[in-house]
């Protein structure tokens, strides 16, 4: 386990020890939560951006395609919405 060093103003750190003894927990324990939380984040986003990747390969790979000349005019739009 490695030590770190956290410089905080003495406010915060009054809340935080406030708001770790209420949860029956330490200031160190918080962090530790915080620190894994943020890392489960960003391997949250990483898996997402990879499915998104295999998705447009996927995409791709079926030769669908996207262009603009496939959206619907301003008056083709204005013209579909009223008949609904």
């Amino acid at each position: 386990m490695k030590n770190i060093t956290v410089s905080v103003d003495g406010d915060l750190y009054h809340q935080a020890r406030v708001y770790a003894a209420q949860k029956k927990t330490s200031v160190s324990a918080l962090v530790k939560q915080f620190l894994a939380a943020v890392v489960r984040e960003e391997s949250d986003f990483e898996r997402l951006k990879r499915e998104e990747n295999e998705l447009r390969s996927r995409i791709a790979s079926e030769g669908i395609t996207f262009s603009a000349s496939d959206r619907l005019s301003r008056t083709e739009l204005h013209e579909r919405h009223a008949l609904r």
